[in-house]
Formats: C-alpha cells, structure tokens, sequence
C-alpha cells in the first residue's frame, strides 16, 4: 500500500551543506512566510475559536499545535526532499470550523478532525491523490492559486491608501533596492522593505509593545474526542476537500510553477499524519500551504530553496513554543505593515500565476472561470470558492475546450 509514496531523489544534505545553500534571502523568504503565518491566520484562528466558546488554554493550545507540529514536519519534509515544502493548517477548514461550533461541542470537532487526518492518510498511501493531480488541467489550478494571491496585490494599493506614511517607505524601499541589482544582492527587496517598515513603526510609535506581557511558554491542552453521526457528514468531506483539493493543490501548483517536482502522494499522506497529531491538541488539519510555498520559492535558486523552508519551520517550532508571546507581538503591528510586505512579497508570484494561465493558450476560457469563482469568494455547502472555482473551471473546459483535454489525455497517455 505505501509503495505509492514518493521516495526522496536528493542526496540527504548533512549540516554543512544545509549551511552552504542557506542565505540572508532563504531566511528573508523563510521569515516572510512565517510572518503572514502569525498575523492574519492566527487572528482567524482566535476568532473562530473565541466566537465557538473555547478557553484561552484552548486557543492557545490550538497555536500551539498549528505551529509547532507544522513547523517539525516542514523541516524534516524539506531537509528530506531538499525542495522547499512549507507545511501550515488549511484555513478554508479552519473558517468551516465556525458554524460548527455553535452547535457542535468541541470534543465533536476533534473527533471530525481525527476521522479527516485518517481518511487523509489512506487517500495519500493509495495513490489516489496523485493520479486526481495529474488529471486536473495546470492552467485551471494555477487560475485558482491567481485568484487566492490576488488579493495580496489588492492589499498592497489599499495598505498605500490607508496607510500612506508606513506603506509607502516600504514600496520606495522595494522599488529602490530591485531597480538597483548592486545594492539588491546585499539586502534582498523584501527584507529592505521589511526593515524600513519596522523603523517607520517605531518611529510614528505605532506598536503598543506597554500592551505586551513578558515571555510565555504554551501548555498544550490534550483534546479527548467525540465521534457523532451529525459531526462526521457535516465536517470530515469538506476538510479533507479543503486539504487536498484546496489547499495542497495551491501548494503542489505553486512549486510546479516554480519548476519543482513535488511528491504529491507523500504530501497527502504526511498531511493526514500532521493532522492527528494536531488534532490530538486541539488544532485543525495540516496541509501544504499555497500563499507561504510561493514566498518560499519566490526568489534564489532552485536547488537552495529548500532552506528557506527550514527557516520558516524553525520560526514555526519557536511560535509554537512561545506562542502567547509571539501572538501579541505580531497582532500589535499596523495590519497594513503585512499587508505591503505580502502585497511586495507575491508581485513576482501573482505575475507568474497569470502567464502559467493565460500564457500556454489551453485551457484559457476554464482558467478565468476558474479565477472569476475563486475572486468572487462565495462559497457553496460550507466549501469554499477555491474549490467551486476548479469545479466551474473544469466543466466549462470540458464543454467547450475539448481539444486541450485530449491533447492532456495523450500526454497522460504517453509513455
């Protein structure tokens, strides 16, 4: 059963290698990742659990899983692999969980969380997920993965708006160090950006570090589950969708653009085994993540890339361990800070998502359907549009572009 799990090509690398392929822009890349990660998933996270009644220890301890056990599984999949596989929750799951608990117990979620992590694992042993990957046409995924990262772009012309005085030395900053290579190869674009911000903060006195408290370990709280019929229909088939349709599906379409080969299979299966063990502490199903997998691969070369996906396990093993500390530090920044510094961050990406739609002359009229679902974000049967998106997407190609579906028959098809 588990001959279907992709091996690892790559020659394991020891420490000295790692350190030697490693660079001030893997870390940037790695850190950027880490802090979209701690800002705007977190505060989901907080609000769906605070709206759903659950106990700080709760909330914390859900953090704490999230990070902490995503972080592990990055660092040993990347190192293994030597391909940057950054390893986060599935949000569109993580918003599911919502409605849930306003007439679902907690205990009855972390049941539906235990049969998802298992029903996840088979899926990725059997070689099921692969072959649903390959079947799936790229330029209908990739007008799904352009539609989630929009919104980045989007984010950055609002932060500039809204937030003149700290967005707008960052964008100088950016454009400075990109348009002039000498000084871009001694401070990579992103992290300038990131630093000038940081000093522009300080400066206007926009943090509130007196609201902060001192350093604070989490103490995870182990979640004992409860199986009913009700929670298991109403849960299990939307996350284990939101996890290898969605969300893994983003990721393997990100690395694919950025030309790398990801184990698919394995991926699936490691995402269900992340699953239990976070849901053991109360947290919601693994996955690999799109929007943080495109930062990691969004600059350097290729072969190297993989170690800014260890930073950014590294960075999630410490928020895990110090995540009521990190929380506040993060939720006490100007939301427009990350915003520019995600909206800077995906340019690159964003512009490579719409040529690997638009720019291969297949599937064209399928991918902006698909991009026109995902946009629209209106989700259907507590699924999100990301999946409604491929769905609309494949249908309207199969109706009108039969030819390009052929043609992907025949490469199947080809030895």
């Amino acid at each position: 059963m588990f001959s279907h799990l992709e091996r690892p090509v790559a020659k394991l690398s020891g420490p000295r290698q790692v350190f030697a392929d490693s660079g001030l822009g893997y870390i940037a890349n790695g850190l950027i990742g880490f802090i979209f990660s701690a800002t705007g998933p977190v505060a989901i996270i907080l609000s769906v659990g605070t709206g759903g009644g659950l106990s700080q220890a709760e909330l914390a301890s859900w953090i704490f899983g999230v990070f902490f056990i995503n972080g592990l599984i990055t660092i040993a999949m990347s190192w293994r692999y030597k391909m940057p596989l950054g390893f986060a929750w599935t949000i569109p799951g993580t918003v599911l969980i919502g409605p849930a608990l306003q007439h679902l117990s907690f205990a009855e979620v972390i049941g539906a969380y235990y049969v998802t992590g298992f029903l996840v694992v088979m899926l990725g042993a059997s070689g099921w997920v692969k072959r649903l990957m390959s079947a799936l046409p790229m330029p209908i995924v990739m007008g799904m993965v352009a539609g989630v990262f929009l919104r980045f772009g989007l984010d950055l012309v609002r932060a500039l708006h809204s937030d003149v005085a700290i967005a707008a030395p960052m964008v100088i900053a950016f454009l400075f160090l990109s348009a002039v290579p000498a000084w871009g190869k001694r401070l990579p674009p992103v992290i300038g950006a990131l630093l000038v911000g940081a000093i522009a903060i300080v400066i206007l006195g926009r943090i509130g570090l007196s609201t902060l408290e001192g350093v604070t370990l989490a103490h995870p709280v182990i979640q004992m589950p409860v199986w009913t019929l009700g929670a298991l229909v109403e849960l299990v088939v939307p996350l284990a969708i939101t996890v290898l349709v969605v969300q893994n599906g983003q990721g393997v379409a990100v690395l694919k653009s950025a030309r790398h080969d990801p184990p698919v299979n394995t991926i699936a299966f490691v995402s269900g085994l992340g699953g239990l063990l976070s849901a053991a502490v109360g947290a919601v199903s693994s996955c690999l993540t799109g929007p943080t997998n495109a930062l990691l691969t969004s600059s350097g070369e290729l072969d190297r890339q993989y170690t800014a996906a260890l930073s950014f396990g590294v960075f999630g093993v410490l928020f895990g361990l110090l995540a009521p500390t990190f929380t506040g530090l993060a939720l006490a920044a100007p939301k427009e800070y990350i915003m520019v510094l995600g909206g800077l961050a995906m340019l690159r990406v964003l512009q490579g998502a719409f040529i690997a739609s638009f720019g291969g002359g297949k599937f064209t009229l399928g991918a902006l359907i698909s991009l026109l679902v995902t946009v629209a974000d209106i989700g259907i049967l507590n699924i999100g549009a990301a999946f409604w998106s491929l769905v609309a997407g494949f249908l309207v190609s199969w109706l009108i572009e039969k030819r390009d579906f052929i043609a992907l028959t025949n490469t199947m098809d080809a030895p």
